[in-house]
């Protein structure tokens, strides 16, 4: 099994399929009483394990609350404009802050529910490549890997999700009033920042977050390797 994990460590640094197939081919000869896994199988692997992490923080953060009541993911008021929250405050109007925080993560949650799909699409692009490296990355090494490769795509696609959200929930409109009330202060700087950007991110961000968390359970928690598929793969770097 020594021989197994020198092999594996090669495969980082391997940058082609040619390269992968040879070491594989090592590994065949290494091995007794245990058939090798293939770069299919670690392709399929890496990608159901995203699938399945994406699949459980969509479900979690997509209930009542799953934004608002977690402390990790919570989006605050905008904090570019935390001087309109703060002078709003001061005028005793903090209760309509605080519906309009509410309603923010709200349509976060909202649009969690539609994002299953758009992120699912963009695993399926991942490269047997990047599959292998990231097998023996650190132990959210598939969230930084997509987190880096489909941020600016999701975002492209997940914008009117989340500001059909914000519409739904009157979070558009409560963040309208707050702001028109800030600026009808008299001598304040007028300000008009783009909240549907700025949720778009945190509901974006927080997603990650919840599917880094599903990444370090499936590699650390053979329980939480629910298929045969994924028991191989991440049992392999286990071993």
């Amino acid at each position: 099994m020594k021989h197994t994990i020198i092999v594996l460590s090669f495969l980082l640094t391997a940058c082609t399929s040619a390269q992968i197939n040879q070491a594989l081919s090592d590994a065949n000869k290494m091995m007794t009483g245990e058939k090798p896994l293939t770069t299919a199988e670690v392709g399929e692997g890496l990608k159901e394990a995203l699938i399945k992490g994406i699949s459980n923080g969509s479900d979690i953060v997509s209930q009542v609350d799953g934004y608002f009541k977690n402390p990790e993911i919570k989006i605050p008021f905008p904090p570019d404009v935390k001087k309109v929250e703060n002078s709003l405050r001061q005028l005793g109007l903090g209760s309509e802050v605080d519906r309009f925080v509410m309603t923010l993560n709200r349509g976060a949650e909202e649009a969690a529910k539609e994002a299953k799909p758009i992120f699912i699409s963009a695993i399926r692009q991942m490269t047997i490549e990047d599959a292998w490296g990231i097998l023996k990355g650190d132990s959210v090494a598939a969230t930084q890997y997509l987190q880096r490769t489909t941020t600016a795509q999701l975002k492209e696609k997940f914008a009117p999700v989340v500001q059909n959200a914000l519409d739904k929930v009157n979070a558009t409109k409560y963040y309208s009033d707050i702001v028109n009330r800030y600026n009808n202060i008299p001598l304040v700087q007028k300000v008009n920042p783009d909240l549907n950007d700025y949720a778009t991110d945190k509901a974006i961000e927080g997603l990650f977050t919840m599917i880094a968390k599903e990444e370090k359970n499936i590699r650390q928690d053979p329980l939480a390797r629910t298929t045969d598929l994924l028991k191989r793969v991440f049992g392999s770097i286990n071993k």
